[in-house]
């Protein structure tokens, strides 16, 4: 499996190649990331530069990449797997239109785990119609984008179960809550990896629900998994239930 990797020098860029040298059939034959020094070996600043040939391209740059990142990979028919977050809504609007061209996997979280821990959310939430919901997620003190998008897509997983859900992001001044309101809090603090809590409450009980990465490295390896899957796939937008079910 040949890679091209956005955000080659990043965090998560250095995950995914540590990740890719632990398998035997991986490589990133080219990394992009207009951040890195000139002259890095493997890596070039821009999409324009890149001529590597690949199989697959991974992004975990940022989401002011997308038209850029988009545009090289529908012109080079590439399975795309977009790991960034925080995109626009015209951003959002470009990705399910570069879909109906090429293969392309989409998805808040890498984490096997938070795949499981929200179709508990949805199950949960069926048992209980009544109960109050919110959301909380920590994340180290350099993340740009909040909430994050793995709680926007926990949010998502709410109102599969009820439309008429709201997400209410922090609260200040006065006012009570409301029954539809779901309120998703952020925090950002040293070097938390990512913990994710959903908690359903009633009168009666409480239930939460949670997630903690103890590495980037599960993310690096959830992006791989979703690349070999996006492999040989037809156009269309795939997410982590589509990798569940495979």
């Amino acid at each position: 499996m040949r890679i091209i990797l956005a955000g080659y020098g990043g965090h998560m860029g250095r995950e995914v190649r540590a990740s890719a040298e632990r398998m035997e059939d991986a490589e990133i034959v080219m990394g992009v990331d207009p951040m890195i020094p000139e002259e890095t070996p493997a890596c070039v600043r821009s999409f324009a530069e890149c001529r590597a040939e690949a199989d697959v391209l991974i992004d975990f740059s940022h989401h002011s990449m997308t038209h850029e990142l988009l545009d090289f990979a529908k012109r080079n028919r590439l399975p795309l797997v977009l790991a960034t977050t925080g995109q626009t809504e015209e951003e959002a609007r470009e990705i399910r239109g570069a879909a109906k061209e090429i293969p392309l996997f989409l998805a808040a979280n890498y984490s096997l785990g938070i795949a499981v821990l929200t179709d508990l959310v949805r199950k949960a939430l069926a048992l209980y119609p009544d109960a109050e919901v919110e959301i909380v997620e920590q994340h180290h003190d350099r993340k740009l984008d909040a909430p994050s998008g793995t709680a926007l897509s926990l949010f998502a997983a709410v109102k599969e179960v009820r439309p008429e859900a709201r997400a209410v992001t922090g609260r200040s001044g006065q006012g009570k809550r409301q029954k539809e309101d779901v309120g998703i809090h952020a925090i950002r603090m040293g070097n938390i990896v990512g913990i994710h809590e959903v908690i359903i409450g009633t009168q009666n009980e409480t239930l939460t629900l949670t997630h903690q990465a103890s590495s980037r490295g599960v993310f690096a390896d959830g992006s791989l998994k979703a690349a070999r899957f996006l492999i040989g796939k037809a156009p269309g937008l795939y997410d982590m239930k589509d990798l569940l079910r495979d």
